[in-house]
């Protein structure tokens, strides 16, 4: 199934029905008068996020979503029907944005959760309703009131507790197929992963989501690369695992570059707890690593995780350091569970 995480829509609401003028006339019938019935109302336009969906795809090619308008009212005072609703099936983690892109109109971050994106229109009265002591023939009746029409846009933002950045080729794929069982694809040349992918990570009996987006390079936030296009999928993670590539000539200046384009992209990404980790130890030698571990410490100002996810060194302490992170980013202690024994 092909990820798309943004899509724009065309949305309106249903019409109310037109009221009804009519009157009475059977014959043997000594009272008659007004039985003009009122109009129908407009069907509203819904949201609801769902489980079980990971991508707007839906919204590639079905753009436009009309609810049914009202029936109009009818003589012998039949009330028009009710037009039927629509409603928009999104992922958990979708926000549903004005057509400026900016305005957020709702984040629907739980499963179940609604929102109404566009209300009906409200049926006419018949002449029925108009009926007075003083008004005993009244001829008129009200419109239905009009639906309301509108473009909205949809931006996927997947919820996972955990994220991996870095610059491409930093070993973030590799990473998460170690430590779950998500399959992204992995290969020796740079942006090799193109769309998200998430995975269930597991440590000492505790589970995690962790997410995994394409590198970033210098210049991202200004359209350079494709990661900068992703970045909203790790806005709402807890803790951010920051990977640098410990085969790299320079991975100082690797960190500085990722920690400026989550300056410059803002959304409190430069903020967020960030656990830094140097990867591909295993294709270093003990000197050589050492020093480039300590130049790595220098350039974050704290400590460095050593990994490698070929051979599992390091991965364990990684884990258990984002779990902690994740528990106290949500506001809870980090529970020390051990693993279920019967």
């Amino acid at each position: 199934m092909k990820f798309l995480d943004l899509a724009r829509v065309s949305i309106r609401s249903g019409a109310g029905g037109k009221g009804c003028v009519s009157f009475r006339r059977e014959k043997f019938v000594e009272f008659g008068g007004p039985d003009g019935g009122d109009g129908g109302r407009g069907g509203d336009v819904w949201a609801e996020a769902v489980d079980g969906l990971n991508t707007l795809v839906d919204y590639r090619y079905a753009q436009h979503f009309h609810a049914q308008n009202g029936q109009h009212g009818m003589g012998r005072q039949r009330n028009g029907k009710s037009g039927a609703d629509v409603e928009l099936r999104v992922p958990v983690g979708t926000e549903i944005l004005e057509e400026d892109g900016e305005t957020v109109l709702a984040d629907l971050t739980r499963p179940g959760q609604r929102v109404l994106l566009a209300k009906g229109g409200n049926g006419g009265f018949g002449n029925l309703h108009f009926k007075s002591s003083t008004n005993q023939a009244p001829h008129h009746a009200n419109p239905g009131q009009p639906g309301v029409e509108r473009e909205i846009w949809l931006r996927l933002k997947l919820i996972a507790d955990a994220g991996l950045v870095g610059l491409p080729n930093a070993g973030k794929s590799t990473f998460l197929a170690a430590v779950s069982n998500a399959r992204p694809k992995i290969a020796d040349y740079p942006f090799t992963t193109l769309v998200p992918n998430l995975g269930v990570v597991g440590v000492d009996g505790a589970e995690f989501v962790l997410a995994d987006i394409p590198g970033l390079i210098e210049g991202a936030h200004e359209g350079r690369g494709i990661g900068d296009r992703f970045l909203g999928h790790v806005e709402r993670c807890a803790v951010l695992l920051h990977l640098v590539d410990g085969t790299a000539e320079d991975v100082a200046a690797d960190y500085r570059t990722i920690v400026a384009e989550l300056a410059a992209y803002g959304q409190g990404l430069a903020q967020k707890p960030r656990v830094v980790a140097l990867s591909k130890a295993d294709a270093l030698a003990p000197e050589a690593l050492a020093e480039r571990r300590a130049a790595l410490a220098a350039a974050h100002g704290g400590g460095v995780h050593v990994l490698s996810a070929v051979t599992g060194a390091g991965v364990a302490e990684v884990l258990r350091t984002l779990r902690s992170g994740i528990a106290r980013a949500r506001g809870g202690a980090a529970e020390e569970a051990a693993p279920w024994r019967p």
